[in-house]
């Protein structure tokens, strides 16, 4: 029977063995740094060669209207536009305004919630990239309370 830390060392060898072999995604956890490291919506967007996005009722964002914290805040976004290769979620008053970047196929479904750190209350916007270039927007108003980005 296997303890811990050989199950452990085992697991490392057979996914290092994977990896050599080329049948670990090592481009799914490739990031785009300069866009995450952006200060505003539009050094990220500009960052991800996006064009200047336009406000359109088939993004759609939700999340409170006042959160007692910044810490955890609960986002949802989605969109049922076609062709979109991109979602991105970007938050106005953050040290870094985007937050999260998921890449999108006719696959995948386009719906995602996740829990979010928020400096200040801030608008929040989600956007979607489409295959020929264009980006298409929701917003939204969170005001915070304590703020979580320890700034």
């Amino acid at each position: 029977m296997l303890n811990r830390r050989q199950t452990l060392q085992h697991s490392w060898a057979v996914a290092t063995l994977l990896g050599t072999a080329g049948f670990m995604p090592f481009k799914a956890i490739a990031f785009d740094k300069s866009a995450f490291e952006a200060k505003s919506i539009a050094a990220a967007l500009k960052a991800l060669g996006a064009s200047a996005p336009v406000a359109s009722s088939d993004v759609t964002i939700t999340g409170p209207e006042i959160a007692d914290s910044g810490v955890s805040v609960m986002v949802g976004f989605g969109t049922t536009l076609p062709n979109v290769k991109r979602l991105l979620l970007l938050v106005d008053k953050n040290p870094s305004a985007l937050v999260a970047s998921f890449q999108v196929s006719p696959a995948v479904d386009s719906q995602f919630s996740l829990r979010i750190k928020m400096n200040q209350s801030s608008d929040v916007y989600a956007v979607a990239l489409t295959q020929d270039g264009k980006a298409y927007f929701a917003k939204r108003d969170i005001k915070v309370t304590i703020g979580g980005c320890g700034e």
